[in-house]
């Protein structure tokens, strides 16, 4: 069963590119003393997360920060350099901090994985956005498989009201 509202987000490293090397993250660091968006999906450079998912946010971000929300975090199954390729190419990059969970050890330990061996991706991580409170999980708003609406930017801002 996936994280539920209340539980404590678990602690790991996830990775993230700096000086052209993938640095572990704590999750703690990330979430610790803040309000966190955080939204996961299936691949960088997809196409539903390249046209809408992503870009919401960028666009969103300034009003997520006036709703209270100290930093806004993207996810995926995908490694460091491949996110912030990703984040370049979406202008994202100084926006968003975009997080590579590589090995999925984040994923699996929320219980947010999807098999997708069928379709050539391997594991990777449903769609999904969570609103962290101190390390805490607020919200979670996950979307059906080939589905994008309970993680979209519009949901988290909704939930923020």
């Amino acid at each position: 069963m996936a994280i539920q509202v209340g539980e404590t987000l678990p602690s790991l490293n996830v990775y993230e590119l700096k000086d052209n090397k993938p640095v572990p993250v704590s999750t703690e660091s990330l979430f610790a003393e803040k309000k966190v968006v955080l939204f996961a999906l299936p691949g960088a450079f997809t196409p539903t997360c390249s046209a809408a998912h992503l870009p919401g946010f960028v666009a969103q971000a300034d009003t997520l920060k006036a709703r209270g929300v100290d930093e806004i975090i993207c996810l995926s199954v995908n490694d460091a350099w491949v996110m912030h390729a990703w984040g370049e190419q979406q202008n994202a990059l100084g926006v968003i901090r975009m997080i590579g969970d590589g090995s999925a050890d984040f994923t699996d330990a929320v219980d947010l994985m999807v098999d997708l061996t069928e379709k050539g991706m391997g594991v990777r991580s449903q769609r999904y956005a969570m609103i962290i409170n101190d390390g805490q999980l607020e919200w979670l708003g996950i979307d059906a498989p080939g589905e994008f609406e309970q993680s979209s930017v519009e949901q988290v801002l909704a939930a923020l009201d």
